[in-house]
Parts: structure tokens; C-alpha cells; sequence
């Protein structure tokens, strides 16, 4: 999934699977609890959020239909290095009429983050970095957020890994999710080491909570 040399069809079919995997493992509403506590209700104030590494744009997507549902007022912007998911994303968001979401092209190990958001928040990416680079990611999104940052992403167990790789096979026909689902576990990171990393990036006051299918939030609040 990292290839940014995936062929377009190779790389819509595996973010297909990746929608079908989010949607089963209800991502969206774990990221929904900690972000519809700041969304205003008023027309004349509206909470910014960024979403690094969107992929396919499904999560943000979710989030959107959520807000305009309870009557919120929250613009979501999404990027990613990847010419073909920031496509698939425009197209999934033009299906659903979302007009208080954007999607631009970014890679956040070539450019800095913009710093106009009040949540600055990514899924499933952090096990893609080593330790130093997630360090250094998440002073970026400290930095980059005006209010909150939020991480969900995969905790390395063997449970996690027995799940990622049967939910893979059923949900998805793509060979890249396949490989990529379990190979992901295996590359994640425990909640104690999550939390130590966000504290050698100065959020020493970050919070952590389990949610399905063996993932974690990570919540960090400017003091």
C-alpha cells in the first residue's frame, strides 16, 4: 500500500478493501467520539479538522455524513502522497454530496503541515514510520493543531494479527491488503509504546483507549 508505483486499478482495488475493513471495524465512530465534543453547533463556527495519510478518504467521508446527521458544523480536510487515493477520495466525497470536504495532495515527510486546523488527526499510518519518525510526526501534529491531536491505529497482538488476516481474506480480494493487513500488525506498536513515543514528542499528557478490533485512540489536548 505504500508503493506510490501501485498500477491504478492494483491501488483502487486495495483501498476498496481498506473502506470495507474500516466500515466492518467502525474506525469512523471511534475517531467521531473525540471530535464531535469540539464541533459547534452554530452555522457561524466551524471546527477544522486534517486528516493525515486518508488513504481512500473513507473515514473522513464517514465523518462528514456523521456531522451534517447531528446537525454540526465541522469542514474536513484530507491528504495523502498518493495521487490515486486523493482521486478516489474527490470521487467518494462528490457520491455523497459533501461539500465541507477537501482532499489535496501532501507528503508529510516532504512538506510541512498546514497549521490552520483546530484537530489534526491520522489512522492507521503510524505503523507504517519507525520510532523516530512517529516522533517526529507527532510534534508536527502537536505543533499543527490548534486544539486536539488524534491517532487510531492497530496495537501489535496476536489476536490483532489472527483478526487482520482473516478480515483481509474475507473482505477484500486485493492481494495487496492481503499481505499489508497482517504485515501491518506485526509492524504496529503496544499502547506502552505509543505512549512513551508521545512523550518524547512533549505530549506527556496524552490519554489512550482500547477500541475494536484491537486498536487504539491516542488523545492529546493543548494545555
Amino acid at each position: 500500500m505504500d508503493d506510490v508505483a501501485l498500477a491504478d486499478p492494483v491501488h483502487r482495488r486495495a483501498l476498496l478493501g481498506l473502506k470495507r475493513l474500516n466500515a466492518v471495524c467502525r474506525s469512523d465512530a471511534a475517531l467521531w467520539t473525540v471530535l464531535k465534543e469540539l464541533a459547534p453547533p452554530s452555522t457561524k463556527a466551524t471546527l477544522r479538522v486534517l486528516d493525515i495519510a486518508c488513504g481512500g478518504g473513507d473515514n473522513i467521508c464517514r465523518l462528514a455524513l456523521r456531522a451534517r446527521r447531528a446537525g454540526l458544523n465541522v469542514e474536513l480536510h484530507g491528504i495523502d502522497r498518493s495521487d490515486t487515493a486523493i482521486q478516489v477520495s474527490r470521487e467518494l466525497a462528490k457520491t455523497h454530496n459533501l461539500e465541507n470536504v477537501n482532499f489535496f495532495p501532501l507528503d508529510v515527510d516532504e512538506s510541512p503541515l498546514p497549521d490552520d486546523y483546530d484537530v489534526v488527526m491520522c489512522s492507521l499510518f503510524l505503523h507504517h514510520l519507525d520510532e523516530s519518525r512517529v516522533v517526529g510526526l507527532l510534534k508536527r501534529m502537536a505543533a499543527a493543531a490548534r486544539k486536539r491531536v488524534v491517532v487510531s491505529d492497530l496495537q501489535r497482538t496476536t489476536i490483532g494479527y489472527c483478526l487482520a488476516w482473516l478480515g483481509c481474506h474475507l473482505l477484500s480480494r486485493s492481494y495487496i491488503v492481503h499481505q499489508d493487513g497482517p504485515q501491518s500488525v506485526v509492524a504496529a506498536f503496544s499502547r506502552r509504546e505509543i505512549l512513551r513515543l508521545a512523550d518524547q514528542a512533549g505530549l506527556s499528557s496524552a490519554r489512550i483507549f482500547s477500541h475494536w478490533p484491537q486498536r487504539f485512540l491516542l488523545q492529546w489536548d493543548h494545555p
